[in-house]
């Protein structure tokens, strides 16, 4: 297995920390991220919007990623969500080893 990192951005830290919870429960995710705000400008239906956002990056296993895009995508306020995979070059074997453990302990 390969662990990957799963990078998404929420309305806001509520809804990151609400997705989050759910699914590290339902062990799509070893752990999740929460970071600080951020300010988001982007273009919307022909218009450049700004916001606050909530940044999280979650921790899976490769083979799960698609599962949890999914689910998060579900769950998430926005119509198109930012969910990105990003492969992890190199990790601790110790925390490689609890992640797949997690992940795989829900299977």
């Amino acid at each position: 297995m390969s662990i990957v990192s799963v990078y998404c951005v929420f309305a806001n830290a509520d809804e990151a920390e609400r997705i989050g919870r759910s699914v590290v429960a339902e062990g799509l995710a070893a752990c999740i991220n929460i970071l600080g705000p951020c300010r988001s400008i982007y273009r919307w239906q022909g218009a450049i919007e700004t916001a606050e956002e909530a940044p999280a990056i979650l921790k899976t296993t490769a083979e799960t990623a698609d599962a949890l895009i999914a689910r998060i995508s579900g769950l998430h306020s926005y119509e198109v969500p930012c969910i990105a995979v990003w492969p992890i070059e190199k990790l601790l074997l110790g925390y490689s080893e609890w992640v797949e453990q997690t992940v795989r302990a829900s299977d």
